[in-house]
């Protein structure tokens, strides 16, 4: 992170256009390791829904077995690739379960028809804000990071 605000400093008004290019390229470098984070993030949580649907189908028709097991194992790949690209442990696992137990239920309703009653849609709802406010402070936690360095 040093290594952009020091492109930063020493780019000055008059400086020829090369600088300016390679400004762009610090940015865009900057916000793609976010990008590439939930991107991840979000495979985890598809295949680890995906892993749980199986569960479900797998009652009448054990071949969904294997997509239990290719759902988690992929799921928590994904979710260590997240972690290992600076994602930290409380946000990722924190989205990666409550919008995973969040799309399930969303999902099992669409897809079994299973019920979702009032209090169950306010959970999910909660479950949607807490993951909200996790990231929000995650990201506050960031700038107030690079601002004291």
């Amino acid at each position: 992170m040093h290594y952009f605000f020091l492109y930063w400093k020493q780019l000055r008004p008059g400086e020829p256009l090369p600088g300016r290019l390679v400004l762009r390229r610090a940015l865009l470098a900057r916000v793609a390791v976010p990008v590439t984070r939930l991107i991840r993030i979000a495979v985890a949580i598809g295949l680890e829904v995906a892993g749980s649907l199986s569960l479900k189908a797998a009652l009448d028709a054990p071949g969904f077995y294997a997509l239990v097991i290719a759902g988690y194992v992929g799921s928590f790949l994904a979710l260590f690739m997240a972690l290992r690209n600076g994602m930290s442990l409380g946000v990722g696992y924190g989205i990666w379960g409550a919008s995973g137990v969040a799309l399930t239920a969303i999902m099992s309703f669409v897809i079994f028809s299973e019920p979702i009653t009032f209090v169950m849609a306010i959970g999910i709802a909660v479950i949607m804000a807490g993951v909200l406010l996790v990231e929000l402070g995650s990201q506050a936690a960031h700038k107030k990071t690079e601002a004291t360095s």
